[in-house]
């Protein structure tokens, strides 16, 4: 239930969210340097004598702009003229940081110092944060659906990192602390590498731009590697995801990274010719009628023992009829033991290793899974 609730926390939160960039934005200088991206569609980086301007596009409307910040080192005087924007002074000392995701990637840039406070304590499965947080040096901000605002005042945080979505509303009372807002959509990018590009963006915040080119260009060839291995194999089987909540199966868009994932591992994707790159609610009797044919079935839960097929069919007796079921093809992700949501969008390569292990295990015939098991009976 710990990964349930969690997702809960999280929608909730974005949902109380808003795309804020309404009216942060204004045409910016066709002059500077452009640092190239080869991956993401949604972000631009333009580096200027005195300021560099990240622009977000609106990943639900790409025509329009989410958010434009104007990154200024505070080391420096502020420039007499700017472009409309969001003035963020970096590096970044005492952020709030709402995804344990990005709380992932600070640690990994060595910028978790910089990290001030953190919400939903309790779902970050990342012990350093934890252990700062009991040592007094990292505040916990409580519920992510009702954060302790007079904690986040008292820290006087020069950025609050949230990640927006679609027709949320607003930001709530957070909106009106005068602390700029990065809105962290690099979840909407519609591929794996897309998405890892965005740690560039975020390792100009905090001063770890070195840092996070190396990490990039290391994840970037490994992936591409990996990929290319791939290309060989003729055998493309299908794949279905995820479990059913409640009355809504939740399962990953055909334009997700997700399905670009299982495509670059040599797979077929039930929804591969969906267009979305967010989560598709659907039926139960709509995953039945893509996937009861699929060859593999990888599911995501979180809980102190692993699933078992006697338990998945103990939850919803229906989950039985598939054909992945059947022949034993089921693989779990257990993110109450392993740090899958903290490390695979930042580390698409380590992700794709598994599924190329799982799909084409003659391809990579010494590696060990990082994130998947396949279920017992």
């Amino acid at each position: 239930m710990r990964i349930l609730y969690s997702s809960i926390v999280l929608l909730s939160v974005l949902l109380l969210s808003a795309c804020g960039g309404k009216s942060k934005t204004a045409p910016v200088s066709a002059h500077g340097d452009t640092i190239t991206l080869h991956y993401a569609d949604n972000l631009s980086l333009v580096r200027h004598k005195e300021y560099t301007v990240a622009q977000l596009k609106n990943p639900w409307d790409t025509t329009k702009i989410l958010h434009t910040y104007i990154l200024i080192d505070k080391q420096l005087p502020l420039p007499k003229e700017l472009p409309g924007g969001t003035i963020i002074r970096t590096p970044l000392s005492k952020a709030v940081v709402y995804s344990s995701v990005h709380c992932s990637l600070l640690e990994q840039l060595g910028a978790i110092k910089s990290i001030a406070g953190v919400c939903d304590l309790k779902y970050i499965n990342l012990q350093e944060i934890h252990d700062a947080c009991q040592e007094g040096e990292i505040a916990d901000i409580g519920d992510g659906l009702n954060p302790d605002i007079e904690k986040i005042i008292d820290l006087h945080p020069d950025a609050i990192l949230l990640s927006p979505f679609e027709n949320s509303g607003g930001y709530g009372r957070i909106e009106k602390l005068n602390v700029p807002i990065v809105e962290c959509a690099d979840y909407m990018e519609t591929s794996a590498l897309g998405r890892a590009e965005w740690m560039r963006f975020y390792g100009l915040l905090f001063g770890k731009t070195n840092a996070a080119d190396s990490l990039f260009t290391r994840v970037e060839e490994n992936y591409n590697t990996l990929k290319e291995r791939v290309k060989q194999e003729k055998d493309r089987p299908t794949v279905m995801a995820d479990l059913k909540t409640s009355s809504t199966w939740y399962t990953p868009g055909g334009r997700s990274t997700v399905a670009g994932l299982y495509a670059d591992a040599g797979a077929d994707y039930i929804f591969k010719e969906d267009v979305h790159s967010g989560s598709l609610p659907l039926s139960f009797e709509a995953i039945l009628e893509k996937g009861q044919q699929a060859d593999f079935w990888l599911i995501k839960y979180n809980q102190a023992k692993d699933k078992t097929y006697k338990e998945l069919e103990s939850d919803y007796a229906p989950y039985s009829g598939f054909q992945a079921f059947k022949a034993r093809h089921i693989y779990g992700c257990n993110t109450y033991t392993v740090p899958f949501y903290e490390e695979s969008p930042f580390h698409p390569d380590w992700y794709l290793e598994d599924l190329i292990k799982i799909f084409h295990p003659s391809l990579l015939k010494a590696h060990q899974l990082r994130y998947f098991t396949k279920l017992a009976d």
